[in-house]
């Protein structure tokens, strides 16, 4: 049960990866360059925190996610005098970063499109004024947990847990097959070996898998592995992402900007209290996504 509660946090921080959409043209009002990433300076092959002042003055930002056109960022403060994980919003109105504000949309992912915003088992659509209502995915996610990712072929990659796993979780897929879903089929053993496997991350093109993991070849706690899939469709062997990515803390939740620009994920480790109970206290950190390709087999690259 401890790792289930564990992953059960991780998972809520999901939205630690932060997501943007290639700038469009023809939108006047689009951010400015300054502007991207809240005037953060980009990273190279060394991961750094990512920690805006506006949206984290007291250092309590836990992560967040833009909308595709990145007038929106929907984002998690935890912590100090939030004693419970807080939502919030802000958005880029008359050429600016407004004020935040609180808000009951949870741990938003975003399809390429930007017309659909989805968190696990539910979705909302965009609407002339906003968003709908939340709505439910269907049937085929009814085991999700523990993170989703939604390819360009809308594929859902996303952790399950069943009693079967012993607790150790496996990562699943479901297609979209003249317009219906198929049932969905458990990855290989190439990706579901370890513990506590959780956080899918597919990319665009299912060229490559991330996801988070326990496993004996990793620093104890749970590292980022990444599969490159092989031109008969099968997946190669897992790959650790290696020290710059992965610590003696625990890393999680890796994402990669629309763009294809940065990585990002989450690291974090479990804190005491005097009265003996923990608290997790995790912090976003982004790389230049030069990394990946890195690690890209000769059989991929161009």
């Amino acid at each position: 049960m401890k790792a289930l509660s564990v992953l059960l946090i991780i998972y809520y921080m999901s939205l630690n990866g932060v997501f943007a959409q290639k700038t469009p043209t023809k939108n006047p009002d689009f951010p400015s360059l300054e502007d991207l990433y809240f005037g953060e300076e980009p990273p190279g092959l060394v991961p750094k925190l990512f920690d805006p002042k506006i949206v984290s003055p007291e250092g309590l930002f836990e992560g967040g996610t833009f909308s595709p056109d990145m007038k929106e960022f929907y984002f998690t403060r935890k912590n100090g005098k939030y004693p419970k994980r807080t939502f919030f919003v802000i958005r880029h109105e008359n050429g600016a970063w407004g004020n935040e504000s609180e808000t009951d949309i949870k741990w938003p992912k975003f399809s390429v499109d930007g017309d659909l915003m989805y968190g696990g088992k539910n979705y909302r659509e965009r609407t002339g004024t906003g968003w709908s209502e939340l709505k439910s995915q269907g049937e085929f996610l009814k085991d999700q947990a523990h993170g989703i990712s939604l390819s360009s072929e809308g594929t859902y990659y996303f952790g399950v847990y069943k009693k079967e796993d012993q607790e150790n979780g496996s990562i699943y897929y479901s297609r979209l097959i003249d317009g219906k879903r198929e049932n969905p089929v458990k990855m290989s053993i190439e990706i579901n070996t370890g513990n506590s496997i959780a956080h899918p991350y597919i990319a665009p093109d299912e060229s490559y898998l991330m996801w988070d993991v326990v496993r004996e070849d990793g620093n104890g706690q749970a590292d980022i592995y990444i599969s490159f899939k092989r031109t008969d469709g099968s997946w190669l062997p897992a790959i650790n992402m290696g020290p710059q990515i992965n610590t003696e803390f625990q890393e999680s939740s890796p994402t990669v900007t629309h763009d294809g620009k940065y990585l990002f994920f989450s690291r974090g480790e479990w804190k005491a209290r005097e009265d003996g109970s923990t608290y997790w206290v995790g912090r976003p950190y982004w790389v230049d996504s030069q990394v990946i390709e890195n690690l890209r087999p000769k059989e991929q690259q161009n």
